[in-house]
């Protein structure tokens, strides 16, 4: 019985040991880091009853962290917030409303959709109900029997209601008509159906607008998870692949990249974001591409590129960002758009290759796998780029296997 109290005092139960004291932090981030700490004090206890679960949250936690620092994401999403804007500058989001109206989320759209037809439709209603009742149409005034109605059959605010929703979306079932009696009611109906038209006209615009925006397209431009650094045509180089998963083009195709990095001037100054520009080009050029295949994008690592005083075993102590951008024209709207993505430094493998994604069947047709399209294989490179151009110092530290390819001929056009 003792050895078992000793046993529980000795191995505290998880989530009893990593609960929250009074006055700490409330952020599941600091709750997993004291879990993580607790379960490096275990390492006494016997082995594999912690150390899964330390691995877990540590890798959780590396994971967050990573999407923190990041500031463009994987899918191209911008990682900012803004702070302190001053209230004028708010009221410019107000002034631009069309914008406004086109970027908010398709909630608030919907939400703004069904409160303009129902909120107007009210509205008119109590203006309806307003003429009806100083004309004394209604049905506690007791009007005559020769009494004209400003509109027939409207005896109350419901009726109003839905002879404002009838006059509005032009239903017409013809139980609720206008006569020519009341001028201001006849002045109300044309109102009514001009602002009708007119959020009618709006709102669908906003729609149709957000559907097709250039945005939806570059969701079909997929890049590689991995970059990777080989040696290509005598030049040692950083290599992306992307692809285009739609079979129409994207005309008039630009890319490039920023590297971004926390810098320090000679005069003292800190930069916390310096852009570096970093050119990527393919063996056609890096205008006007054919995006009908996937393609790969090449740097090369000569002097005047900041990944020349980088390393094997120092590329991952880096810390900068590289942001990709492909810029282009739907060929099917003619809409221009954008994608991004980034890499940061533990996404760039030093010393592979990409495996061949393009094939050619029996039949002449040209195969796209895309199983292996962000797959990467070792190839001999060198240990730095600077060891790269001098040959004396040429330090290779993987090996080609090879790669097969049952039953197609392997081409890869890039390297073509």
């Amino acid at each position: 019985m003792s050895s078992e109290l000793k046993g529980e005092q000795r191995f505290p139960r998880t989530p009893r040991a990593c609960s929250q004291r009074k006055g700490s932090t409330s952020t599941p981030t600091a709750f997993l880091e004291s879990c993580a700490l607790l379960l490096h004090q275990k390492d006494s206890g016997p082995p594999g009853m912690f150390p899964s679960v330390q691995k877990r949250v540590r890798e959780y936690l590396a994971a967050r962290r990573i999407h923190r620092t990041r500031l463009v994401t994987k899918d191209g999403r911008c990682n900012i917030e803004f702070g302190n804007v001053l209230y004028s500058n708010h009221f410019a989001l107000l002034v631009d409303f069309w914008t406004t109206f086109v970027e908010i989320r398709w909630r608030y759209v919907l939400l703004i959709f069904t409160a303009s037809f129902a909120g107007s439709w009210f509205l008119f209603s109590l203006l309806w109900y307003w003429i009806a009742k100083s004309n004394g149409d209604l049905q506690w005034q007791h009007p005559p029997k020769n009494h004209t109605r400003c509109v027939d059959n409207i005896h109350g605010l419901t009726s109003a209601f839905l002879y404002s929703l009838e006059t509005q979306t032009t239903i017409g079932y013809g139980g609720r008509a206008l006569t020519e009696h009341c001028g201001g009611a006849i002045t109300l109906l044309i109102v009514q159906s001009i602002l009708g038209a007119v959020i009618n006209c709006f709102l669908c615009g906003v729609i149709l607008a957000k559907i097709s925006l250039p945005k939806k397209r570059a969701k079909t431009i997929t890049f590689s998870d991995m970059a990777v650094i080989c040696p290509k045509r005598d030049s040692l180089c950083l290599r992306i692949r992307v692809a285009n998963l739609r079979k129409t083009l994207l005309i008039g195709s630009q890319i490039y990249g920023k590297m971004l990095r926390t810098t320090v001037t000679p005069d003292g100054e800190t930069i916390i974001m310096d852009q570096v520009n970093i050119d990527f080009v393919v063996d056609a050029g890096k205008d006007n591409l054919f995006f009908v295949c996937p393609l790969t994008l090449t740097h090369v690592i000569d002097k005047t590129s900041p990944f020349f005083e980088m390393a094997v075993d120092t590329l991952h102590k880096q810390e900068f960002e590289l942001v990709v951008f492909l810029d282009g024209t739907a060929e099917s709207t003619s809409s221009s758009c954008q994608v991004r993505t980034s890499f940061i430094p533990q996404e760039i493998q030093w010393g592979y290759n990409f495996l061949p994604i393009i094939s050619r069947t029996k039949e002449g047709k040209y195969r796209v796998d895309f199983s292996n399209f962000s797959k990467t294989v070792p190839v001999a490179t060198a240990h730095c780029a600077y060891c790269f151009h001098n040959e004396k110092g040429h330090h290779h530290h993987h090996q080609n296997p090879g790669v097969e390819n049952q039953g197609f001929e392997v081409i890869d056009i890039n390297d073509q």
